[in-house]
Protein backbone atom coordinates (compact mmCIF):
# COMPACT_ATOMS: atom_id res chain seq x y z
CA UNK A 1 0.00 0.00 0.00
CA UNK A 2 2.93 2.48 0.58
CA UNK A 3 4.74 1.80 -2.08
CA UNK A 4 1.67 2.38 -3.99
CA UNK A 5 0.97 5.61 -2.69
CA UNK A 6 4.86 6.63 -3.04
CA UNK A 7 4.36 5.12 -7.00
CA UNK A 8 1.23 7.41 -6.99
CA UNK A 9 2.57 10.58 -5.74
CA UNK A 10 5.96 10.01 -7.49
CA UNK A 11 3.53 9.84 -10.54
CA UNK A 12 1.71 13.21 -10.06
CA UNK A 13 5.01 14.87 -8.91
CA UNK A 14 6.15 13.77 -12.90
CA UNK A 15 3.41 14.99 -14.23
CA UNK A 16 3.20 18.43 -12.22
CA UNK A 17 6.76 19.10 -13.46
CA UNK A 18 5.94 17.99 -17.11
CA UNK A 19 3.10 20.71 -16.67
CA UNK A 20 5.51 23.38 -15.76
CA UNK A 21 7.69 22.53 -18.46
CA UNK A 22 5.22 23.07 -21.35
CA UNK A 23 4.07 25.88 -19.25
CA UNK A 24 7.28 28.03 -19.80
CA UNK A 25 7.90 26.65 -23.58
CA UNK A 26 3.96 27.79 -24.18
CA UNK A 27 5.01 30.79 -22.76
CA UNK A 28 7.60 31.45 -25.20
CA UNK A 29 6.19 30.51 -28.06
CA UNK A 30 3.84 32.73 -27.07
CA UNK A 31 5.67 35.50 -26.89
CA UNK A 32 7.27 35.00 -30.14
CA UNK A 33 4.36 33.94 -32.33
CA UNK A 34 2.36 37.40 -31.15
CA UNK A 35 5.37 39.41 -31.39
CA UNK A 36 6.85 37.92 -35.01
CA UNK A 37 2.90 37.80 -36.41
CA UNK A 38 2.62 41.66 -35.83
CA UNK A 39 6.16 42.88 -36.93
CA UNK A 40 5.00 41.38 -40.23
CA UNK A 41 1.57 42.89 -40.07
CA UNK A 42 3.51 46.26 -38.97
CA UNK A 43 5.57 46.59 -41.79
CA UNK A 44 2.22 47.65 -43.74
CA UNK A 45 0.40 49.24 -41.17
CA UNK A 46 3.20 51.44 -40.20
CA UNK A 47 4.06 52.39 -44.17
CA UNK A 48 3.27 55.26 -45.74
CA UNK A 49 0.68 53.98 -48.12
CA UNK A 50 -0.63 50.89 -45.91
CA UNK A 51 -3.66 50.36 -48.26
CA UNK A 52 -1.87 50.49 -51.74
CA UNK A 53 0.60 47.62 -49.80
CA UNK A 54 -1.83 45.86 -49.03
CA UNK A 55 -3.02 43.49 -51.15
CA UNK A 56 0.71 43.32 -52.74
CA UNK A 57 1.54 42.43 -48.76
CA UNK A 58 -1.33 39.92 -48.15
CA UNK A 59 0.97 36.99 -47.76
CA UNK A 60 2.72 38.85 -44.62
CA UNK A 61 -0.22 40.18 -43.45
CA UNK A 62 -2.71 36.65 -43.74
CA UNK A 63 0.70 34.83 -42.15
CA UNK A 64 1.01 37.76 -39.63
CA UNK A 65 -2.94 37.22 -38.56
CA UNK A 66 -2.25 32.95 -38.37
CA UNK A 67 0.39 33.75 -35.63
CA UNK A 68 -1.44 36.19 -33.49
CA UNK A 69 -4.36 34.87 -33.73
CA UNK A 70 -4.50 30.74 -34.28
CA UNK A 71 -0.73 29.50 -32.87
CA UNK A 72 -0.67 32.44 -30.64
CA UNK A 73 -4.44 31.75 -29.79
CA UNK A 74 -3.81 28.17 -28.76
CA UNK A 75 -0.89 29.28 -26.44
CA UNK A 76 -2.31 31.59 -24.54
CA UNK A 77 -5.23 29.32 -23.32
CA UNK A 78 -3.08 26.31 -22.87
CA UNK A 79 -1.03 28.55 -20.61
CA UNK A 80 -3.51 28.83 -17.60
CA UNK A 81 -5.64 24.89 -18.37
CA UNK A 82 -1.41 23.68 -17.84
CA UNK A 83 -0.97 25.00 -13.93
CA UNK A 84 -5.30 25.05 -13.34
CA UNK A 85 -4.62 22.02 -11.46
CA UNK A 86 -1.67 22.68 -9.75
CA UNK A 87 -3.39 25.77 -8.76
CA UNK A 88 -6.91 25.25 -7.61
CA UNK A 89 -5.68 23.59 -4.40
CA UNK A 90 -4.03 26.93 -3.07
CA UNK A 91 -6.86 29.31 -4.29
CA UNK A 92 -9.49 27.87 -6.50
CA UNK A 93 -11.33 31.42 -7.49
CA UNK A 94 -7.99 32.87 -8.13
CA UNK A 95 -7.14 30.02 -10.53
CA UNK A 96 -10.31 30.11 -12.18
CA UNK A 97 -10.01 33.81 -12.22
CA UNK A 98 -6.99 33.05 -14.14
CA UNK A 99 -8.01 31.04 -16.60
CA UNK A 100 -11.49 33.28 -17.66
CA UNK A 101 -9.62 36.47 -18.08
CA UNK A 102 -7.04 35.00 -20.01
CA UNK A 103 -9.45 33.58 -22.56
CA UNK A 104 -11.06 36.97 -22.16
CA UNK A 105 -7.97 38.73 -23.18
CA UNK A 106 -7.26 35.86 -26.21
CA UNK A 107 -10.71 36.81 -27.86
CA UNK A 108 -10.35 40.60 -27.05
CA UNK A 109 -6.99 40.20 -29.57
CA UNK A 110 -8.56 37.75 -31.77
CA UNK A 111 -10.97 41.08 -32.85
CA UNK A 112 -8.14 43.01 -33.74
CA UNK A 113 -6.41 40.47 -35.40
CA UNK A 114 -9.56 40.53 -37.26
CA UNK A 115 -9.51 44.11 -37.63
CA UNK A 116 -6.09 44.34 -39.28
CA UNK A 117 -6.64 41.46 -41.50
CA UNK A 118 -9.69 42.89 -42.66
CA UNK A 119 -6.89 45.13 -45.07
CA UNK A 120 -6.63 42.60 -47.21
CA UNK A 121 -9.80 42.89 -49.62
CA UNK A 122 -9.86 46.16 -48.29
CA UNK A 123 -6.26 46.80 -50.05
CA UNK A 124 -7.47 44.86 -52.74
CA UNK A 125 -11.29 46.80 -53.45
CA UNK A 126 -9.00 50.42 -53.14
CA UNK A 127 -6.47 49.16 -56.11
CA UNK A 128 -9.50 49.29 -58.38
CA UNK A 129 -11.17 52.38 -56.61
CA UNK A 130 -12.27 55.45 -58.21
CA UNK A 131 -9.98 58.51 -57.80
CA UNK A 132 -13.89 59.90 -55.37
CA UNK A 133 -13.92 56.76 -53.89
CA UNK A 134 -10.02 56.62 -52.51
CA UNK A 135 -10.52 59.16 -49.53
CA UNK A 136 -13.24 56.94 -47.89
CA UNK A 137 -11.10 53.66 -48.27
CA UNK A 138 -8.34 55.59 -46.65
CA UNK A 139 -10.71 56.32 -43.73
CA UNK A 140 -11.83 53.04 -43.39
CA UNK A 141 -8.53 51.58 -43.59
CA UNK A 142 -7.71 54.03 -40.43
CA UNK A 143 -10.42 53.22 -38.46
CA UNK A 144 -9.84 49.48 -38.55
CA UNK A 145 -6.00 49.82 -37.79
CA UNK A 146 -7.16 52.21 -35.05
CA UNK A 147 -9.32 49.52 -33.88
CA UNK A 148 -6.57 47.03 -34.10
CA UNK A 149 -4.51 49.18 -31.46
CA UNK A 150 -7.57 49.28 -29.56
CA UNK A 151 -8.32 46.31 -29.31
CA UNK A 152 -4.56 45.34 -28.05
CA UNK A 153 -4.46 47.64 -25.85
CA UNK A 154 -7.59 46.23 -24.49
CA UNK A 155 -6.36 43.04 -24.54
CA UNK A 156 -3.34 43.74 -22.65
CA UNK A 157 -5.23 45.26 -19.73
CA UNK A 158 -7.29 42.63 -19.15
CA UNK A 159 -4.40 39.90 -19.57
CA UNK A 160 -2.23 42.15 -17.61
CA UNK A 161 -5.20 41.46 -14.84
CA UNK A 162 -5.18 37.94 -15.15
CA UNK A 163 -0.90 37.96 -14.58
CA UNK A 164 -1.60 39.90 -11.14
CA UNK A 165 -3.83 36.96 -10.41
CA UNK A 166 -1.90 34.18 -11.44
CA UNK A 167 1.59 36.26 -9.49
CA UNK A 168 -1.22 36.62 -6.47
CA UNK A 169 -1.33 32.75 -6.44
CA UNK A 170 2.34 32.30 -7.26
CA UNK A 171 2.84 34.50 -3.96
CA UNK A 172 0.34 32.97 -1.26
CA UNK A 173 1.44 29.65 -2.27
CA UNK A 174 5.36 29.75 -2.24
CA UNK A 175 5.76 27.31 -6.11
CA UNK A 176 8.49 30.32 -6.80
CA UNK A 177 10.42 32.25 -4.82
CA UNK A 178 8.59 35.14 -3.63
CA UNK A 179 11.35 37.39 -5.72
CA UNK A 180 9.63 36.24 -8.30
CA UNK A 181 5.83 36.93 -7.59
CA UNK A 182 6.60 39.94 -6.29
CA UNK A 183 8.31 40.44 -9.86
CA UNK A 184 5.42 39.46 -12.44
CA UNK A 185 3.37 41.81 -9.73
CA UNK A 186 4.69 44.71 -10.57
CA UNK A 187 5.74 44.18 -14.13
CA UNK A 188 1.80 43.02 -14.79
CA UNK A 189 0.70 46.35 -12.87
CA UNK A 190 3.13 48.64 -14.65
CA UNK A 191 1.27 46.46 -17.71
CA UNK A 192 -1.86 47.37 -17.00
CA UNK A 193 -1.29 51.36 -16.37
CA UNK A 194 0.57 51.69 -19.76
CA UNK A 195 -2.30 50.13 -21.63
CA UNK A 196 -5.04 52.35 -20.01
CA UNK A 197 -3.01 55.31 -20.77
CA UNK A 198 -2.64 54.06 -24.40
CA UNK A 199 -6.21 53.91 -25.01
CA UNK A 200 -6.35 57.41 -24.04
CA UNK A 201 -3.85 58.17 -26.42
CA UNK A 202 -0.17 57.09 -27.85
CA UNK A 203 3.19 57.45 -26.33
CA UNK A 204 6.24 55.76 -27.35
CA UNK A 205 7.83 56.26 -23.84
CA UNK A 206 4.87 54.66 -21.94
CA UNK A 207 4.39 51.95 -24.15
CA UNK A 208 7.89 50.80 -24.44
CA UNK A 209 8.45 51.29 -20.47
CA UNK A 210 5.08 49.54 -19.75
CA UNK A 211 5.87 46.05 -21.71
CA UNK A 212 9.70 45.99 -20.20
CA UNK A 213 9.07 44.46 -16.61
CA UNK A 214 6.75 42.55 -17.26
CA UNK A 215 8.36 41.28 -20.38
CA UNK A 216 11.49 40.33 -18.69
CA UNK A 217 9.22 38.87 -16.07
CA UNK A 218 7.71 36.69 -18.31
CA UNK A 219 10.82 35.64 -19.99
CA UNK A 220 12.84 34.85 -16.81
CA UNK A 221 9.51 33.03 -15.06
CA UNK A 222 9.18 30.74 -18.72
CA UNK A 223 13.02 29.59 -17.90
CA UNK A 224 12.55 28.94 -14.14
CA UNK A 225 9.98 26.57 -14.98
CA UNK A 226 11.55 24.30 -18.11
CA UNK A 227 14.66 24.20 -16.04
CA UNK A 228 13.75 24.53 -12.37
CA UNK A 229 9.87 23.58 -12.36
CA UNK A 230 7.56 24.53 -8.93
CA UNK A 231 9.47 24.75 -5.73
CA UNK A 232 7.74 22.63 -3.45
CA UNK A 233 7.89 20.17 -6.59
CA UNK A 234 11.26 19.71 -6.50
CA UNK A 235 12.33 18.90 -3.37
Amino acid sequence: MNSQTTTGSSQQTNDIRQSARWFGIFFILTFLSYGFGSFLISDVTGSENPLGMAFASRFDIASGAILMALVHTFMNIALPVLVLPILKPYNQRLAYGYLSLAIAATITLIIGVIMLLSLIPLGEAFLTAQADQMANYELIATLLTQAGVYAYHMGMAIWSVAGLLFCSLLFSSKLLPRFMAVWGIVGYSVLFIGSVLEIYGHNDLVEMISVIPGGLFEVFLSLWLIFKGFNKLSN
